[in-house]
């Protein structure tokens, strides 16, 4: 099966080397996004046009592929369910949550000469962070993109109630699956509250498992990719 790795804010298709090698190793095709203004140099680009670039991608899949997005980039793969919800076999959901129709995509951080730079590690002390030493700090924080303003700033938009039949599965890092389902069950992530399956899985990492435990996380991937087809 092909599995598209949509990485979230600040990170490029080259953090998912790690696992695209070990999801080859077990049979899939691992298909690693460079996301438009997040590492191919264009930072006029907008949330539109991230949305294109995943698109494109599903639609160049041999099959159904299924479409992992990693923080942030929740919100990309369920727009993914959204705007393809015949063509895609499920979506993984790492360390995040999507963001329901009409919300800003990500205007989390401080924005400088129209973009939003990584903001340091202060913001992601404790359970984030715990498992990155000091050295693979520095590697990520130097390799970090800034995400264009028309990235961040852009307005989610969701059309097709049919996104609601797509299989999910909720990879939990920094959190676990008790507080996931806490958190749907309190009504603060309305998108999963209305999709009719969703899956919990614990994973022992901080926020970025495809850097501490990216053996690990291609088990799971391999394992959602496995499972049985939807109706």
């Amino acid at each position: 099966m092909d599995i598209l790795l949509i990485g979230g804010l600040w990170l490029d298709g080259s953090v998912w080397d790690e696992v695209a090698s070990a999801l080859e190793r077990r049979g899939h095709r691992a298909v690693p996004l460079t996301l438009p203004g997040q590492g191919d140099g264009d930072a006029s680009a907008t949330l539109d046009d991230q949305v294109a670039a995943v698109l494109a991608a599903v639609d160049s899949s041999a099959g159904k592929p299924l479409v992992v997005g990693h923080s942030a980039a929740c919100t990309l793969a369920w727009l993914a369910a959204d705007a393809r919800p015949e063509q895609i076999a499920g979506v993984v959901l790492i360390g995040g949550v999507p963001n329901p129709d009409g919300e800003t995509y990500a205007d989390f951080f401080e924005m400088k000469d129209g973009a939003m730079p990584f903001p340091g590690w202060g913001p992601f002390e404790g359970p984030d962070a715990a498992d990155l030493d000091e050295a693979a700090r520095r590697r990520f924080a130097s390799a970090a993109i800034p995400v264009p303003e028309g990235v961040a700033k852009g307005a989610v938009r969701l059309a097709d109630e049919r996104r609601f039949d797509v299989p999910v599965v909720l990879v939990c890092p920094e959190f676990t699956p008790s507080q996931a389902r806490e958190w749907i069950s309190a009504g603060d992530v309305p998108e999963l509250a209305k999709a009719k399956h969703v899956d919990y899985v614990d994973i022992d990492s901080g926020h970025w498992p495809m850097v501490t435990e990216p053996a690990e996380l291609a088990r799971l991937l391999a394992s959602a990719a496995s499972a049985p087809p939807r109706p």
